[in-house]
């Protein structure tokens, strides 16, 4: 039995039932069939445009963005997106820039996960901290964001241990 890295912090018996079904080969049938197809943003401008269209439906008053893509940056980080604050002194004035990088693992899955990573990285521009208002506000802008972020954990559980990417069936 190999270690489950992506869920290994769930209780026991969601990580039993993981690992039967991958050892039956039966997790990728699984998750396929509750994902059936991946989504069509490819391009770091459709990747910006998706998440303003949800970051104007749920934060109209934060911040803008500056940029939005999808990167290699944030695996180094250990992390599936990053959000990133940068202050740089402009003519006498200090200009803040925030920035989304999402795992270009991204371009490949299912579009549920790609909205769940979005929110995850949006909630961050209000509320820096993974803390109960981080998740209330992750809940508001996706209620099945807890549901996603584990079917996400074990969709990379099981891209990790079979070495296959979503292919588009449509």
């Amino acid at each position: 039995m190999m270690a489950l890295k992506y869920i290994q912090h769930y209780p026991e018996h969601l990580t039993r039932q993981v690992q039967q079904l991958l050892d039956e080969g039966a997790l990728g049938k699984a998750l396929k069939k509750r994902y059936p197809q991946c989504h069509a943003i490819r391009s770091n401008k459709a990747l910006y445009e998706y998440t303003i269209e949800l970051k104007n439906r749920y934060l109209r008053k934060s911040a803008p963005l500056s940029k939005v893509e999808f990167s290699d940056k944030a695996p180094a980080y250990n992390a599936l997106g990053l959000h990133k604050r940068i202050s740089r002194a402009h003519g006498g004035k200090l200009v803040a820039k925030k920035e989304i990088h999402i795992d270009n693992r991204f371009r490949e899955m299912p579009e549920a996960f790609l909205r769940m990573i979005v929110v995850h990285e949006l909630a961050h521009l209000k509320e820096l901290e993974h803390n109960k208002a981080f998740y209330q506000l992750c809940c508001h802008m996706e209620p099945d964001y807890h549901q996603l972020e584990f079917d996400l954990r074990v969709w990379l559980t099981w891209l990790e241990c079979s070495n296959q990417a979503c292919s588009n069936q449509k």
